[in-house]
Protein backbone atom coordinates (compact mmCIF):
# COMPACT_ATOMS: atom_id res chain seq x y z
CA UNK A 1 0.00 0.00 0.00
CA UNK A 2 2.65 2.33 0.78
CA UNK A 3 4.29 1.89 -2.70
CA UNK A 4 1.31 2.23 -4.57
CA UNK A 5 0.47 5.43 -2.24
CA UNK A 6 4.09 6.88 -3.33
CA UNK A 7 3.35 5.94 -7.03
CA UNK A 8 0.25 7.96 -7.34
CA UNK A 9 1.91 10.59 -5.72
CA UNK A 10 4.81 10.50 -8.17
CA UNK A 11 1.88 10.45 -11.08
CA UNK A 12 0.39 13.70 -9.32
CA UNK A 13 2.80 15.58 -8.97
CA UNK A 14 4.07 14.91 -12.77
CA UNK A 15 0.24 15.58 -14.15
CA UNK A 16 0.49 19.03 -12.19
CA UNK A 17 3.82 19.77 -12.95
CA UNK A 18 2.76 19.09 -16.92
CA UNK A 19 -0.29 20.94 -16.85
CA UNK A 20 1.42 24.01 -15.05
CA UNK A 21 4.23 24.21 -18.04
CA UNK A 22 1.49 23.27 -20.43
CA UNK A 23 -0.51 26.15 -19.20
CA UNK A 24 2.38 29.07 -18.77
CA UNK A 25 3.51 28.03 -22.41
CA UNK A 26 0.15 28.62 -23.67
CA UNK A 27 -0.28 32.16 -21.66
CA UNK A 28 3.39 33.26 -22.88
CA UNK A 29 3.19 32.57 -26.51
CA UNK A 30 -0.63 32.39 -28.04
CA UNK A 31 -1.13 36.18 -28.58
CA UNK A 32 -4.32 35.57 -28.26
CA UNK A 33 -4.58 34.83 -24.50
CA UNK A 34 -3.77 37.16 -21.69
CA UNK A 35 -3.34 36.88 -17.83
CA UNK A 36 -5.87 39.30 -17.58
CA UNK A 37 -9.71 39.64 -18.87
CA UNK A 38 -11.97 42.42 -18.88
CA UNK A 39 -14.24 42.67 -15.64
CA UNK A 40 -18.05 42.15 -15.90
CA UNK A 41 -19.93 45.18 -15.04
CA UNK A 42 -21.57 43.39 -11.95
CA UNK A 43 -17.67 42.75 -10.88
CA UNK A 44 -16.60 46.32 -11.56
CA UNK A 45 -19.37 47.21 -9.33
CA UNK A 46 -18.34 44.89 -6.56
CA UNK A 47 -14.27 45.94 -6.66
CA UNK A 48 -14.90 49.73 -6.77
CA UNK A 49 -17.35 49.40 -3.94
CA UNK A 50 -14.15 48.18 -2.57
CA UNK A 51 -12.09 50.60 -2.88
CA UNK A 52 -14.48 53.63 -2.14
CA UNK A 53 -15.09 52.03 1.22
CA UNK A 54 -11.60 52.98 2.13
CA UNK A 55 -10.61 55.76 0.14
CA UNK A 56 -14.29 57.65 0.40
CA UNK A 57 -14.40 58.74 3.77
CA UNK A 58 -15.31 62.04 5.02
CA UNK A 59 -12.04 63.18 5.70
CA UNK A 60 -10.45 62.33 2.77
CA UNK A 61 -13.61 64.15 0.99
CA UNK A 62 -13.46 66.95 2.47
CA UNK A 63 -9.72 66.93 1.77
CA UNK A 64 -9.96 66.46 -1.75
CA UNK A 65 -12.53 68.88 -2.05
CA UNK A 66 -10.88 71.93 -0.26
CA UNK A 67 -7.07 70.91 -2.84
CA UNK A 68 -9.35 71.36 -5.94
CA UNK A 69 -10.74 74.51 -4.41
CA UNK A 70 -7.82 76.21 -3.85
CA UNK A 71 -6.82 75.31 -7.07
CA UNK A 72 -6.64 77.56 -9.70
CA UNK A 73 -8.19 77.45 -12.06
CA UNK A 74 -10.63 74.90 -10.73
CA UNK A 75 -11.20 71.84 -11.90
CA UNK A 76 -15.22 71.51 -11.42
CA UNK A 77 -15.58 68.40 -13.21
CA UNK A 78 -14.09 66.85 -10.84
CA UNK A 79 -15.50 68.75 -7.73
CA UNK A 80 -18.83 68.15 -8.92
CA UNK A 81 -17.83 64.06 -9.41
CA UNK A 82 -16.63 64.55 -5.85
CA UNK A 83 -20.04 66.40 -4.39
CA UNK A 84 -21.94 63.85 -6.37
CA UNK A 85 -20.21 61.08 -4.36
CA UNK A 86 -20.33 62.67 -1.24
CA UNK A 87 -24.05 62.89 -2.00
CA UNK A 88 -24.59 59.48 -2.95
CA UNK A 89 -22.94 57.98 -0.13
CA UNK A 90 -24.32 60.24 2.30
CA UNK A 91 -21.54 62.11 3.58
CA UNK A 92 -21.88 65.24 5.77
CA UNK A 93 -19.42 67.27 4.58
CA UNK A 94 -18.59 70.51 7.00
CA UNK A 95 -20.32 73.21 6.92
CA UNK A 96 -17.91 75.78 5.97
CA UNK A 97 -16.65 73.79 3.01
CA UNK A 98 -20.22 73.25 1.28
CA UNK A 99 -20.65 77.82 1.97
CA UNK A 100 -17.44 77.94 0.21
CA UNK A 101 -18.18 75.33 -2.51
CA UNK A 102 -21.62 77.46 -3.14
CA UNK A 103 -19.71 80.70 -3.30
CA UNK A 104 -17.04 79.73 -5.56
CA UNK A 105 -19.14 77.67 -8.27
CA UNK A 106 -21.42 81.17 -8.48
CA UNK A 107 -18.30 83.20 -8.84
CA UNK A 108 -16.87 81.11 -11.45
CA UNK A 109 -19.87 80.69 -12.89
CA UNK A 110 -20.59 84.58 -13.31
CA UNK A 111 -21.00 85.72 -16.88
CA UNK A 112 -17.46 88.11 -16.66
CA UNK A 113 -15.31 85.81 -15.41
CA UNK A 114 -16.53 82.43 -18.05
CA UNK A 115 -15.94 85.56 -20.74
CA UNK A 116 -12.36 86.24 -19.67
CA UNK A 117 -11.24 82.63 -19.06
CA UNK A 118 -13.33 81.34 -22.39
CA UNK A 119 -10.80 84.16 -24.37
CA UNK A 120 -7.45 83.03 -22.43
CA UNK A 121 -8.35 79.39 -23.47
CA UNK A 122 -9.59 79.98 -26.81
CA UNK A 123 -5.56 81.81 -26.69
CA UNK A 124 -3.98 78.83 -25.26
CA UNK A 125 -5.53 75.64 -24.77
CA UNK A 126 -2.79 75.25 -22.05
CA UNK A 127 -4.67 77.62 -20.17
CA UNK A 128 -8.44 75.86 -20.18
CA UNK A 129 -9.93 73.47 -17.53
CA UNK A 130 -11.76 70.70 -18.89
CA UNK A 131 -14.93 72.84 -18.33
CA UNK A 132 -13.64 75.48 -20.56
CA UNK A 133 -12.67 73.02 -23.41
CA UNK A 134 -15.48 71.91 -23.84
CA UNK A 135 -17.43 75.68 -23.52
CA UNK A 136 -14.70 77.60 -25.71
CA UNK A 137 -12.90 74.70 -27.75
CA UNK A 138 -14.95 71.93 -28.88
CA UNK A 139 -17.39 73.52 -31.00
CA UNK A 140 -14.18 73.66 -33.34
CA UNK A 141 -11.75 71.50 -32.15
CA UNK A 142 -14.49 68.96 -32.36
CA UNK A 143 -15.74 69.54 -35.91
CA UNK A 144 -13.91 67.51 -39.23
CA UNK A 145 -12.98 70.79 -40.35
CA UNK A 146 -9.07 70.47 -40.04
CA UNK A 147 -9.04 67.29 -41.25
CA UNK A 148 -7.97 67.80 -44.66
CA UNK A 149 -5.46 70.94 -43.41
CA UNK A 150 -3.67 68.42 -41.10
CA UNK A 151 -2.89 66.34 -43.99
CA UNK A 152 -2.07 69.11 -46.45
CA UNK A 153 0.79 70.31 -43.77
CA UNK A 154 1.97 66.91 -43.51
CA UNK A 155 2.32 66.02 -46.90
CA UNK A 156 3.64 70.10 -47.17
CA UNK A 157 6.40 69.41 -44.80
CA UNK A 158 6.96 66.04 -46.27
CA UNK A 159 7.92 67.07 -49.63
CA UNK A 160 10.19 70.08 -47.90
CA UNK A 161 11.90 68.15 -45.30
CA UNK A 162 10.63 69.67 -42.66
CA UNK A 163 9.50 68.46 -39.55
CA UNK A 164 6.10 66.49 -39.63
CA UNK A 165 3.33 66.62 -36.66
CA UNK A 166 2.70 63.34 -36.95
CA UNK A 167 -0.11 63.54 -34.13
CA UNK A 168 -2.04 65.60 -35.98
CA UNK A 169 -1.64 63.97 -39.12
CA UNK A 170 -2.75 60.59 -37.58
CA UNK A 171 -6.14 62.07 -35.68
CA UNK A 172 -6.58 63.81 -39.96
CA UNK A 173 -6.37 60.82 -41.29
CA UNK A 174 -8.70 58.77 -38.40
CA UNK A 175 -11.13 61.84 -38.92
CA UNK A 176 -11.21 62.60 -42.73
CA UNK A 177 -11.15 58.34 -43.44
CA UNK A 178 -12.90 57.38 -41.02
CA UNK A 179 -15.42 55.71 -43.45
CA UNK A 180 -12.91 53.88 -45.61
CA UNK A 181 -11.49 52.82 -42.00
CA UNK A 182 -14.15 51.25 -39.92
CA UNK A 183 -13.96 48.56 -42.47
CA UNK A 184 -10.59 46.72 -40.42
CA UNK A 185 -12.54 48.06 -37.38
CA UNK A 186 -16.03 47.03 -37.05
CA UNK A 187 -17.37 50.10 -35.95
CA UNK A 188 -18.73 53.01 -37.37
CA UNK A 189 -17.40 55.91 -39.44
CA UNK A 190 -19.61 57.99 -36.34
CA UNK A 191 -18.00 56.63 -33.35
CA UNK A 192 -14.91 56.57 -34.80
CA UNK A 193 -15.07 60.76 -36.18
CA UNK A 194 -16.17 61.54 -32.99
CA UNK A 195 -13.09 59.84 -31.12
CA UNK A 196 -10.71 60.72 -33.14
CA UNK A 197 -12.40 64.75 -32.62
CA UNK A 198 -12.03 64.11 -28.55
CA UNK A 199 -8.65 63.03 -29.07
CA UNK A 200 -7.72 66.35 -30.55
CA UNK A 201 -8.95 68.46 -28.63
CA UNK A 202 -6.67 66.08 -25.60
CA UNK A 203 -3.94 67.15 -27.63
CA UNK A 204 -4.47 70.86 -27.88
CA UNK A 205 -4.94 71.12 -24.20
CA UNK A 206 -1.71 68.68 -23.34
CA UNK A 207 -4.12 65.95 -22.34
CA UNK A 208 -3.28 63.16 -24.65
CA UNK A 209 -0.72 60.61 -22.62
CA UNK A 210 2.65 59.52 -23.67
CA UNK A 211 1.31 55.90 -24.89
CA UNK A 212 -1.97 57.27 -26.64
CA UNK A 213 1.02 59.27 -28.45
CA UNK A 214 3.19 56.36 -29.35
CA UNK A 215 0.16 54.34 -30.69
CA UNK A 216 -0.46 57.33 -33.09
CA UNK A 217 2.82 57.35 -34.49
CA UNK A 218 3.23 53.54 -34.92
CA UNK A 219 -0.12 54.25 -37.05
CA UNK A 220 1.31 56.74 -38.69
CA UNK A 221 4.98 55.34 -39.38
CA UNK A 222 3.48 51.88 -40.81
CA UNK A 223 0.45 53.08 -42.04
CA UNK A 224 1.30 56.09 -44.36
CA UNK A 225 2.41 56.28 -48.24
CA UNK A 226 4.64 59.47 -47.97
CA UNK A 227 4.82 59.49 -51.65
CA UNK A 228 1.29 60.00 -52.34
CA UNK A 229 0.25 61.97 -49.20
CA UNK A 230 1.00 65.27 -50.56
CA UNK A 231 -1.68 64.83 -53.47
CA UNK A 232 -4.57 63.73 -50.53
CA UNK A 233 -7.28 66.27 -50.67
CA UNK A 234 -10.23 64.19 -49.92
CA UNK A 235 -11.57 61.04 -48.35
CA UNK A 236 -11.13 59.02 -51.47
CA UNK A 237 -7.62 60.57 -52.20
CA UNK A 238 -6.72 58.98 -48.68
CA UNK A 239 -7.99 55.88 -49.21
CA UNK A 240 -5.07 55.46 -51.83
CA UNK A 241 -2.35 56.90 -49.37
CA UNK A 242 -2.90 54.87 -46.28
CA UNK A 243 -2.88 51.22 -45.27
CA UNK A 244 -5.81 50.87 -43.03
CA UNK A 245 -4.67 47.91 -41.23
CA UNK A 246 -1.93 49.46 -39.25
CA UNK A 247 -4.67 52.03 -37.96
CA UNK A 248 -6.41 49.10 -36.41
CA UNK A 249 -5.28 49.88 -33.12
CA UNK A 250 -6.15 53.66 -33.19
CA UNK A 251 -9.59 52.99 -34.93
CA UNK A 252 -10.23 50.75 -31.91
CA UNK A 253 -8.98 53.54 -29.58
CA UNK A 254 -11.12 56.06 -31.43
CA UNK A 255 -14.15 53.67 -30.95
CA UNK A 256 -13.61 53.15 -27.42
CA UNK A 257 -13.16 57.02 -26.31
CA UNK A 258 -16.52 57.55 -28.43
CA UNK A 259 -18.27 55.34 -25.80
CA UNK A 260 -16.47 56.31 -22.84
CA UNK A 261 -17.63 59.94 -24.48
CA UNK A 262 -21.36 59.03 -24.75
CA UNK A 263 -21.58 57.60 -21.29
CA UNK A 264 -19.63 60.44 -19.36
CA UNK A 265 -20.20 63.75 -21.51
CA UNK A 266 -17.26 65.62 -23.44
CA UNK A 267 -15.93 67.40 -20.53
CA UNK A 268 -15.53 64.16 -18.06
CA UNK A 269 -14.50 62.32 -20.89
CA UNK A 270 -11.66 64.97 -21.46
CA UNK A 271 -10.87 64.37 -17.85
CA UNK A 272 -10.18 60.80 -18.21
CA UNK A 273 -8.53 61.09 -21.69
CA UNK A 274 -4.98 61.56 -20.21
CA UNK A 275 -5.41 57.77 -17.97
CA UNK A 276 -5.73 56.56 -22.09
CA UNK A 277 -2.86 55.26 -22.95
CA UNK A 278 -4.06 52.44 -25.70
CA UNK A 279 -6.89 50.69 -26.58
CA UNK A 280 -7.01 48.08 -23.37
CA UNK A 281 -7.09 51.42 -21.29
CA UNK A 282 -9.49 53.07 -23.84
CA UNK A 283 -11.77 49.92 -24.04
CA UNK A 284 -11.05 49.06 -19.64
CA UNK A 285 -12.49 53.02 -19.11
CA UNK A 286 -15.32 53.02 -21.06
CA UNK A 287 -16.27 49.45 -19.39
CA UNK A 288 -15.70 51.31 -15.97
CA UNK A 289 -18.11 54.01 -16.98
CA UNK A 290 -20.83 52.20 -18.48
CA UNK A 291 -21.03 49.95 -15.52
CA UNK A 292 -19.71 52.98 -12.62
CA UNK A 293 -21.02 56.35 -13.88
CA UNK A 294 -19.39 58.65 -14.57
CA UNK A 295 -19.20 60.89 -11.05
CA UNK A 296 -18.21 57.65 -9.12
CA UNK A 297 -15.55 56.33 -12.24
CA UNK A 298 -13.93 59.95 -11.75
CA UNK A 299 -14.27 60.60 -7.73
CA UNK A 300 -12.85 56.95 -7.32
CA UNK A 301 -9.63 58.00 -10.05
CA UNK A 302 -9.32 61.00 -7.51
CA UNK A 303 -9.62 59.62 -4.27
CA UNK A 304 -8.01 56.39 -4.84
CA UNK A 305 -5.82 56.79 -7.77
CA UNK A 306 -6.73 56.04 -11.11
CA UNK A 307 -4.08 52.72 -11.02
CA UNK A 308 -6.48 50.53 -8.66
CA UNK A 309 -9.85 52.18 -10.04
CA UNK A 310 -8.13 50.71 -13.42
CA UNK A 311 -6.93 47.31 -11.59
CA UNK A 312 -10.70 47.36 -10.78
CA UNK A 313 -11.35 46.87 -13.89
CA UNK A 314 -9.82 43.70 -14.93
CA UNK A 315 -10.00 40.00 -13.56
CA UNK A 316 -7.30 36.89 -13.80
CA UNK A 317 -8.65 34.75 -16.85
CA UNK A 318 -9.23 31.49 -17.26
CA UNK A 319 -6.45 30.02 -18.24
CA UNK A 320 -4.46 32.09 -15.38
CA UNK A 321 -6.41 30.77 -12.72
CA UNK A 322 -5.94 26.99 -14.70
CA UNK A 323 -2.13 27.92 -14.25
CA UNK A 324 -2.04 29.45 -10.79
CA UNK A 325 -4.59 26.74 -9.52
CA UNK A 326 -2.07 24.13 -11.51
CA UNK A 327 1.05 25.68 -9.78
CA UNK A 328 0.27 25.51 -6.21
CA UNK A 329 -1.05 22.17 -7.04
CA UNK A 330 2.67 21.02 -7.64
CA UNK A 331 3.88 22.81 -5.08
CA UNK A 332 1.64 21.25 -2.37
CA UNK A 333 3.01 17.47 -4.14
CA UNK A 334 6.44 18.60 -4.38
CA UNK A 335 5.56 19.07 -0.09
CA UNK A 336 4.33 15.82 0.51
CA UNK A 337 6.61 14.58 -1.74
CA UNK A 338 9.71 15.67 0.26
CA UNK A 339 8.13 15.20 3.61
CA UNK A 340 7.26 12.01 2.62
CA UNK A 341 10.91 11.31 1.47
CA UNK A 342 12.70 13.01 4.91
CA UNK A 343 10.15 10.77 6.96
CA UNK A 344 11.54 7.67 5.04
CA UNK A 345 14.89 8.19 5.17
CA UNK A 346 14.37 9.53 8.95
CA UNK A 347 12.73 5.82 9.59
CA UNK A 348 15.42 3.48 7.82
CA UNK A 349 18.10 5.72 9.36
CA UNK A 350 16.07 4.92 13.17
CA UNK A 351 15.63 1.07 12.05
CA UNK A 352 19.40 0.80 11.55
CA UNK A 353 20.92 2.46 14.54
CA UNK A 354 18.39 -0.05 16.53
CA UNK A 355 19.92 -2.80 14.29
CA UNK A 356 23.19 -1.68 15.07
CA UNK A 357 22.66 -1.29 19.06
Amino acid sequence: MRALARLLLTLALVASLVFTLWSGARLATDPALAMWRDAAASEIVAATETVLAEAATPEALAGRLSAHLDAEPRDWVVIEALTDLARERTIDLPPDLVDRLQMLRATDSGLLATAQSCAACVMDAGACTVSLLLLCRAPVDLTPVGDVAGIVRAGTAHLAGTEIDEIDLGLSIIGLGATALVLFSGGTSLSVKAGAGLAKVARGAGRLSEGLSGVIRVAVRNGVDWARLPTVRSADDLATAIRADAFTPLIATAADLTRLQSVTGTARALHLLPLVDGPVTARRLANGAEALGPSRLIAGADLAGPARMLRAMVRFSDLTIQFIGGFCAFLVLLAQSVVGLVKSTALRMARRRVRDA
